[in-house]
């Protein structure tokens, strides 16, 4: 099981899609089963909408309806909050080997990429609005954070954080290179 972990515009759907054309991982984009699931409950949608995260209780139950076993797993944008990767590493931890990949830019590095996305029209809804932009960069300095530093601790899993500033190869190389270490 891989993590991508990360803010937002640091590649992690990139990266995963560079990565399924290695190996069939099994791909749960978080963002896209959540837009998916917006589409179909207001709800979600409404949160969304807002710019904050799903309560606990809704993500994990449409996390673990994806994860199956068998097939080895590539998780993009989960977890998001200390709570969260607790749920993981408690619940698949001993079903999987677990590799963090913490893509690492600076806040200047994510927002120039956001409007990148926005630019090339291949932006979501809400990386048009700045103030959405603002709190989901809050939510991950002040929410994600302290997940990553946690797993970057626990015992038992491995954890790479990489630089990701760089050019598009040469951080996919700093990627693959890390999967690779034993």
């Amino acid at each position: 099981m891989i993590l991508l972990m990360g803010g937002q515009g640091v590649g992690k759907g990139t990266f995963a899609n560079l990565l399924q054309e290695r190996h069939s991982y099994k791909h749960i984009e978080t963002g896209k089963m959540l837009r998916e699931a917006a589409n179909s409950n207001k709800n979600i949608a409404d949160i969304m909408a807002r710019g904050e995260l799903l309560p606990f209780e809704m993500l994990t139950e449409l996390v673990a309806a994806n994860i199956t076993p068998d097939q080895d797993l590539l998780l993009d944008g989960f977890p998001r909050t200390l709570e969260q990767a607790k749920w993981l590493i408690n619940n698949y931890s001993k079903k999987f080997n677990v590799h963090v990949i913490y893509l690492n830019v600076p806040e200047e590095v994510m927002i120039k990429r956001i409007q990148k996305r926005i630019n090339e029209g291949a932006g979501r809804a809400d990386d048009a609005d700045v103030a959405a932009i603002r709190r989901r960069l809050d939510i991950f300095w002040n929410t994600t954070m302290p997940a990553i530093n946690w797993l970057r601790e626990v015992p038992d899993i491995k954890f790479s954080d990489i630089d990701v500033s760089g050019e598009l190869n040469e951080n996919f190389n700093k990627i693959l290179n890390a999967l690779e270490e034993k």
